[in-house]
């Protein structure tokens, strides 16, 4: 399994672009599992030890996805390797109101640095879960929880009609749990 992480390490330092590697056509077996853990704060950790280093959390998320049997993987052309997810695999650290051409939309920055627009692609949902904290939905079935300063900030956002707190991107509403 250590030299699994030396593989992705090894790959991080040859200086790919990790933004987008194009996840739906690798389908290898199933390699075991790697002792590495995402807890609910969205730290990644290997082998008990915080993986400190941003650049490798953010190649290594940039590799996950979530499959149909509900469990997570770091996924290559040649291997698969299945990891623990406590709750979501990325946090939602800030959102912000863009406003462009009469349109209103929100823009979430995720742990890693990249950022997405609420919308149809990218819908936001209450998680029962956790107390209704808002979640978005990502590519690759991936989610990520709102931060508490980011929920605070989407919640300020947010209007009340009927009782609820609502918010809207890209013409959609979106109710807050």
């Amino acid at each position: 399994m250590d030299d699994s992480l030396e593989t992705f390490t090894r790959q991080l330092d040859g200086g790919r672009n990790y933004d987008s590697p194009p996840l739906h056509l690798w389908h290898p077996p199933l390699s075991g599992v790697i002792d590495i853990h995402i807890n609910r704060e969205g730290v990644w950790y290997h082998e008990g030890g915080e993986i400190k280093r941003d650049s490798m959390v953010r190649m290594f998320a940039s590799i996950l996805r979530r499959e149909d049997d509900g469990e997570y993987y770091l996924v290559t052309p040649a291997e698969k390797w299945r990891i623990s997810v406590e709750s979501h695999p990325l946090i939602v650290v800030d959102v912000t109101r863009l406003d462009k051409d009469g349109e209103h939309r929100l823009e979430v920055r995720l742990n890693t640095g990249k950022t997405c627009l609420i919308g149809p692609e990218h819908p936001l949902f209450s998680d029962d879960s956790v107390d209704g904290v808002a979640a978005v939905r990502l590519p690759h079935n991936l989610s990520a929880i709102f931060s508490r300063a980011a929920w605070y900030r989407l919640v300020q956002m947010a209007r009340e009609e009927a009782g609820q707190l609502i918010v809207s991107s890209g013409g959609n509403d979106y109710i807050l749990g």
